[in-house]
């Protein structure tokens, strides 16, 4: 329809997940981390470290509207590559045994919250392609130059919802406690 505004979603959650102390798993965290220290987010948007919650993962995602999730993933590739997934993609995938801290994961909490009718409309996860996945603080070279390719893809998708992040005046270093 020509000339129709779509509304501005106002329950927006950009949640990242993983281990600090597990190298590359920390993905997630630092880039939620990196967001915080460079832009300014509207009323409506939060930005979660959710580290590795397992059944708790549901509560994070409950009733958003959009919700972008941020982590490291399995994939064919290079270490440091990103990839994107829409919430069709992450439910198509079949069941994973239990076999992590992340499980169970996106894909089970998204279906237990379609279930009751709470999922998210609207979902991207954003991943990165891990190179060490051991413990240890710190990101690989790769996965820390995916940064802000991964905010990037955050923030175009943001603005494709009409949200717009205001950049700090001055930014400031990522909060990373971990390392």
């Amino acid at each position: 329809m020509t000339g129709t505004t779509l509304p501005v979603p106002r329950n927006v959650a950009i949640v990242g997940l993983g281990n600090v102390l597990m190298g590359d798993d920390a993905f997630g965290p630092y880039v939620v981390a990196s967001l915080q220290a460079h832009y300014d987010f509207p009323e409506g948007v939060e930005l979660i470290d959710a580290g590795t919650p397992g059944h708790e993962l549901s509560v994070y995602l409950d009733g958003r509207d959009v919700l972008i999730v941020v982590d490291a993933v399995l994939a064919a590739g290079s270490p440091g590559d990103l990839r994107s997934y829409t919430d069709d993609e992450v439910v198509a995938r079949p069941p994973s045994l239990v076999t992590s801290p992340h499980e169970p994961g996106l894909r089970d909490a998204l279906m237990k919250l379609a279930f009751s009718g709470r999922a998210p409309q609207r979902l991207l996860l954003v991943g990165v392609i891990s190179s060490d996945i051991e413990l240890g603080a710190g990101l690989s070279e790769p996965v820390s130059r995916a940064v802000p390719a991964a905010e990037e893809a955050i923030l175009e998708s943001l603005a494709q919802i009409g949200i717009v992040p205001s950049p700090k005046n001055p930014s400031s270093d990522p909060a990373i406690w971990w390392e």
